[in-house]
């Protein structure tokens, strides 16, 4: 069950952090995975780390928040390596540049859009570079990693993050009902608190998490590839709590 031998998969943002993870997971499921990153350094490495590992993969760096530059990835892809049939979009907080959360009343606006382009834009410029082929070929899976953030309201000071996940979360729903007779489903990832979180932070808020734990990578691994196989072909238009029961809803 879950295999995915003979797919070609683009996830956003794996050359590190939770990315890798989710990278390795559908490796070893049998697909090709091809290692997106805003920094090329990263995303060749991990690709070759895969590739030593005896996994199928290559990659390819570019911007997502840059549309003509996800499109003529996207074809650069399909023509050296094969039709994409799954993308994980993965990439978000604020891309590139280091982010400390910080009080709406405080936050400048150019901070507002790097939120917007990166976990919105993002996610719709590498949806629409890959959905009209997916449509074409009658199969796709698109997964959007959305967060906690944006179902619920938090006190941590991240009011524009979880807007903008909020609304690629709801993107994908609409998204489903478009596309569900060409055989595509659009689901979304509400991920909880990863162990990507500072030590002292963790401490605080590990006693509000039912399960006792953060998230670690393979729990994205594992939903993700659930989503990505042919086990979840009836499952579109739906969000997949992976939270430790933070958010019991």
């Amino acid at each position: 069950m879950f295999r995915l031998d003979g797919k070609i998969a683009l996830i956003t943002g794996s050359g590190g952090g939770l990315g890798v993870g989710v990278a390795r997971a559908l490796c070893s499921q049998g697909a090709h995975v091809v290692i997106n990153d805003l920094n090329p350094e990263l995303a060749e490495q991990t690709s070759t780390m895969l590739c030593a590992e005896g996994f199928a993969s290559s990659a390819a760096p570019f911007d997502v928040t840059q549309r003509g530059a996800v499109k003529e990835s996207v074809a650069r892809i399909e023509r050296d390596t094969g039709p994409i049939g799954i993308l994980v979009n993965n990439a978000g907080n604020a891309g590139g540049q280091k982010y400390t959360p910080t009080p709406f009343v405080d936050m400048p606006p150019d901070l507002w859009e790097r939120f917007i382009a990166v976990n919105m834009t993002g996610v719709m410029n590498c949806t629409q570079a890959v959905i009209g082929g997916m449509s074409a070929r009658g199969y796709g899976r698109v997964i959007t990693v959305s967060s906690t953030a944006g179902r619920v309201g938090k006190s941590i000071n991240v009011s524009v993050y979880g807007a903008a996940k909020a609304g690629a979360a709801h993107f994908m729903r609409h998204l489903s009902q478009e596309v569900a007779k060409d055989g595509i489903t659009a689901n979304v990832i509400s991920l909880g608190f990863m162990n990507t979180m500072s030590e002292g932070f963790a401490h605080k808020i590990i006693a509000q998490i039912p399960a006792g734990r953060v998230g670690m990578p393979e729990d994205l691994a594992a939903a993700t590839v659930y989503l990505a196989s042919d086990e979840a072909a009836w499952v579109t238009g739906a969000t997949l709590v992976v939270d430790g029961g933070y958010t019991p809803f």
